[in-house]
């Protein structure tokens, strides 16, 4: 069901302080839109991305969030009804693909993504 990691997202204080060092210690190209793209394979890439920590993205509380890559997500939205796991939003369709969030058993937002 999971392919990948489709992002990591998280919270910084100082965004072009932590940009920087991203950039000189680990030699990541964080992007104008305050994140990069990790290919390790055709099929899958991994999104690194940095937020404000006001960004309303996903919610504040939450320092960090984590983006699977799904192969189908109607399968995997399928098998989470099957399983009792609710969607903490709805699908949304975008220039970027489909996406679904749901929450671990601690309230921590998950999203799902099939590019």
């Amino acid at each position: 069901m999971i392919k990948g990691f489709g992002g990591i997202f998280w919270r910084t204080k100082n965004l072009d302080e932590i940009k920087k060092w991203y950039n000189e210690v680990l030699k990541l190209d964080i992007e104008d839109w305050n994140g990069t793209i990790i290919k390790s394979d055709p099929q899958n890439e991994t999104i690194f991305s940095l937020f404000t920590e006001e960004d309303p993205y996903f919610p504040t509380e939450q320092q960090v969030m984590l983006n699977f890559q799904v192969h189908d997500l109607e399968e995997t939205i399928g098998h989470l009804n099957q399983i009792g796991v609710p969607l903490a939003k709805d699908k949304e369709v975008g220039e970027f693909g489909q996406f679904v969030w749901i929450k671990d058993p601690e309230g921590r937002l998950i999203e799902l993504w099939e590019k």
